[in-house]
């Protein structure tokens, strides 16, 4: 198929790329670097040590795409010192400088490559995932993500497509908490402001569609800031396979099931790699009773999106699109690791304000520096592996230890009850011997 991009919140498509490219589209919420960062942000060292297994064409692509964000830094510095304001999403993202002159070119040349990708998919997937994987990494760029998510997760011709419009027409008994939780989602973002807005309704429509196919999990605060995201994006059908695909495929659907259980596994993990990789953060953290769940529970239910501005928190989105969960536990402890010096000197309170009011904005004009940090964290699938059978083999030892306590506790019951019975049985006897001692005593005495 050939590639038609969609718009920012899925109102369409948007047309194929002019001889010169022109600027990108830019969502409400985002600055003119934070865009520009989203379009294609490559850090002067790349956030994988794959380079050297590709070819001179592909070494190429990247060191364009290189030249580019260097090109997209220095242009957005200069826009910054010109209106002395980050927030300027209304005014043109390409200046007249030279700088701004070649930027177009390796704008265009990056529409050109993507538009490739999409169009030879299943070639690049089988041929050439080093190079995507590398691509990727470094940011899809923002008029591609509707189409790539959904090539990346295969979402791109599901069956439950078909099923969306029926399902819109029926109730769900989870409406109420998503009608109640709406509000709450992305609420300074332009698409979602006010109960009538079009981004309110259609995350509506997503939420409840999906509490219908799947009763178990139905509604799960927090979702909605997933679905919320892909709805800036595509449309909300397609918003609804992805979000399907990504609840059966990424091991969303056991984060956000009624017992959580994957969460307490991905809690369970975390804590191991903390207390391996930083000793003593682990140690601090534990003196303050500064649980873990307490700071990383929404990285792994919302994928950082209640964590980052939206620039950032997509760029993690996208990398999580193709390597799954991995990039949670990567970015949680590059975070942590960035920020061991300061929270080791605050107390419980100064820490749930530091993570609450500090660490979100640390990589708002660089997130490569983030995605950098979190591939030089140490994580070893094997070991995760091994974690989460000891974590299994825990949670069944618990289990068996509730059934066993349950048991005794029904055996207790079941005593307490023979006793009392025995207690009734035996106050009963003992008046029936006191009735028959007293008419004993009544006939001994009359004769």
């Amino acid at each position: 198929f050939q590639v038609r991009p969609q718009n920012p919140h899925g109102l369409g498509t948007l047309p194929a790329a002019p001889a010169t490219m022109a600027s990108p589209a830019v969502s409400p919420d985002s600055s003119s670097h934070e865009a520009l960062s989203s379009v294609n942000s490559a850090p002067a060292c790349s956030p994988t040590s794959d380079s050297e297994n590709l070819s001179p064409d592909e070494l190429e692509l990247l060191a364009k795409l290189e030249e580019q964000n260097r090109l997209l830094e220095a242009d957005s510095k200069s826009m910054r010192s010109m209106n002395g304001s980050r927030r300027n999403s209304g005014s043109s993202l390409v200046s007249s400088s030279s700088a701004s002159s070649n930027l177009s070119h390796l704008e265009e040349d990056t529409w050109i490559l993507w538009g490739r990708i999409v169009n030879e998919w299943d070639e690049w997937r089988k041929k050439k995932e080093k190079l995507l994987k590398e691509l990727i990494r470094k940011g899809i760029p923002h008029h591609f993500r509707a189409i790539v998510w959904q090539l990346l997760c295969s979402a791109t011709d599901m069956p439950v497509k078909n099923q969306y419009s029926e399902l819109l027409k029926m109730s769900s008994p989870c409406e109420k908490l998503i009608r109640r939780d709406i509000a709450r989602t992305y609420p300074e973002h332009e698409f979602f402001k006010g109960q009538d807005s079009l981004g309110q309704e259609v995350l509506f429509n997503v939420m409840k569609a999906y509490s219908l196919v799947d009763r178990e999990v139905g509604y799960c605060q927090g979702s909605a800031f997933i679905v919320g995201l892909l709805l800036m994006q595509m449309p909300e059908e397609e918003a609804f396979c992805v979000f399907v695909r990504l609840m059966q495929e990424y091991r969303l659907r056991e984060l956000f099931k009624p017992s959580m259980a994957e969460l307490g596994l991905c809690i369970y993990q975390f804590e191991y790699m903390l207390q391996e990789q930083l000793p003593e953060l682990n140690i601090h953290f534990r003196s303050q009773s500064f649980l873990t769940s307490m700071y990383a529970s929404s990285w792994f239910l919302t994928l950082f999106l209640t964590t980052f501005p939206l620039p950032v928190a997509t760029r993690v989105f996208d990398i999580f699109m193709y390597e799954g969960l991995e990039i949670v536990f990567r970015v949680g402890m590059a975070l942590l690791q960035f920020n061991q010096a300061e929270l080791v000197q605050l107390d419980m309170e100064g820490m749930s304000q530091y993570f609450q009011k500090v660490i979100p904005h640390q990589f708002d004009s660089c997130p490569d520096k983030l995605i950098l940090r979190a591939f030089q964290v140490k994580y070893n699938p094997k070991k995760m592996k091994r974690l989460e059978k000891e974590y299994a083999a825990i949670k069944n030892k618990e289990m068996e230890e509730q059934i066993e306590i349950k048991r005794l506790r029904t055996e207790n019951r079941l005593l307490k009850q023979r006793i009392e019975t025995l207690e009734k049985e035996s106050a009963a006897l003992a008046d029936r011997l006191i009735q028959v001692a007293s008419k004993i005593a009544i006939f001994l005495f009359s004769t």
